[in-house]
């Protein structure tokens, strides 16, 4: 018995949970980088029908670059939601037509940094937000990381790269540094990651 059976238990809720049945859906808006659906889907415990919106998007990288000297390459930039320059690691969404997501990683790596390295892998997967967001978030790890290409930032990006010491960067995440939930769900598998294979 695994712990959410036993979390089942003693909460007292013995039925399973079941998807939610879909009546009805539709998208109601469409912004670019997501598309807006309204879907109406019936409760199976109370039958009870309401309607939920969900922004679809594509997926999300966020790429761990860690240099020779066991640096992480962060970027620090501004974000137009919240109105704040965030530190952050190199990443953002896969093109239309991209499929693997540790090759849009490596772009977005190359595009902002200027970085490439060796070794590219998948060390995590989560859902961005699954309460409003259809998208996932993955993390690629890049080992090796050294400047080797041209900077290619759009008209509406400026950015400014930092090497940080991998073992101060935790620092900043505990002194609010880093202040990004996708990050921090990237630098939690990093550190899943090392502690299991270092």
């Amino acid at each position: 018995m695994n712990n959410l059976d036993n979390n089942k238990l003693i909460t007292g809720q013995g039925a399973k949970l079941n998807p939610w049945p879909v009546i009805s859906s539709k998208v109601i808006g469409d912004f670019k980088i997501f598309t807006l659906k309204a879907t109406c889907k019936r409760s199976p415990r109370t039958g009870v029908k309401s309607t939920y919106y969900a922004l679809e998007t594509l997926d999300w990288v966020n790429v761990v670059a860690i240099t020779p000297d066991n640096c992480m390459v962060l970027v620090e930039q501004y974000r137009h939601a919240t109105n704040t320059l965030e530190l952050e690691l190199p990443g953002g969404m896969m093109n239309p037509d991209e499929k693997d997501p540790i090759a849009a990683g490596c772009r977005e790596l190359r595009e902002e940094t200027g970085y490439g390295g060796d070794e590219p892998c998948i060390i995590g997967s989560c859902f961005a937000n699954p309460a409003i967001l259809t998208n996932r978030s993955h993390t690629i790890l890049v080992k090796n990381c050294r400047e080797k290409y041209p900077l290619e930032w759009d008209s509406g990006e400026d950015i400014r790269i930092q090497l940080i010491p991998v073992t101060d960067v935790f620092d900043l995440v505990a002194a609010g540094k880093i202040r990004h939930s996708v990050i921090l769900a990237a630098l939690f598998y990093y550190k899943l990651f090392t502690s299991h294979f270092n």
